[in-house]
């Protein structure tokens, strides 16, 4: 496979491509030494900084490690499954028991550092899920998240935030099919509304054990119906 110089758009994203192919299509193996970054440039028609670029990228992806003294060589033909990737095929209750460790001591950074902006923004949020009472399923448990991702966001750490933000996709669903299968809502619009506001509450007086103690009662309850569906499909009534 001949390596040929690239056009000038998207030039690190295209010099990893092109290095991409060549370990996945077995042309350089498991192994193998990849050439110097001036041989590389040369080769492809781009400067040194960009292949440097395309071979951190690679990096990321386990498929090449840099060895000091001694060059880059390849380490394995397939990329590592990304992160969101491993979420999206994880079951439910492990993503759901992950994020019930992060979102309780995310809790307590709130109580313990929210701003005037952050407890207006989480009213807003106990608002808004409250008028999406009325509305379908979906709505609802979007609603619920938007008021957890404040209850983050009021932590203000940045990891935090961008983690909990991964595991969104990975949640929703798998809490629409929840409220659906054991009829949540059947007789209340609004589950869980006591508990959410208690939380607000206690963010918002800075008290950083009443503020964990009632997430992570509501969390596990959560979590306690999704173990039971997955494995029996039955299960009773509770917040989101």
């Amino acid at each position: 496979m001949a390596l040929g110089a690239l056009s000038p758009s998207s030039l690190v994203d295209q010099a990893t491509r092109r290095l991409r192919d060549q370990i996945t299509s077995g042309e350089w193996p498991v192994g193998t030494r990849l050439p110097g970054e001036t041989t590389l440039a040369k080769t492809l028609g781009v400067g040194r900084s960009t292949v440097r670029e395309a071979v951190r990228a690679l990096a990321g992806a386990g498929l090449v490690q840099a060895r000091q003294g001694s060059g880059v060589f390849v380490i394995a033909t397939e990329p590592a499954e990304d992160w969101p990737a491993r979420l999206r095929r994880a079951g439910v209750v492990h993503v759901y028991e992950v994020r019930t460790l992060v979102e309780v001591q995310a809790a307590r950074l709130a109580a313990e550092r929210r701003t005037d902006a952050d407890i207006a923004a989480l009213h807003e949020a106990l608002t808004a899920r409250r008028a999406a009472a009325a509305g379908d399923d979906g709505a609802f448990v979007d609603a619920d998240i938007a008021l957890h991702a404040a209850v983050v966001a009021a932590a203000h750490n940045p990891v935090l935030t961008d983690l909990f933000a991964e595991f969104v996709p990975a949640l929703r669903q798998g809490l629409v099919d929840l409220v659906d299968l054991l009829g949540l809502r059947e007789h209340d619009g609004n589950p869980g509304d006591d508990t959410h506001a208690a939380l607000v509450r206690a963010v918002e007086r800075g008290d950083a054990e009443a503020a964990c103690r009632t997430l992570q009662g509501e969390l596990d309850h959560t979590l306690e119906l999704l173990r039971k569906t997955a494995q029996t499909g039955e299960g009773a009534g509770a917040a989101v």
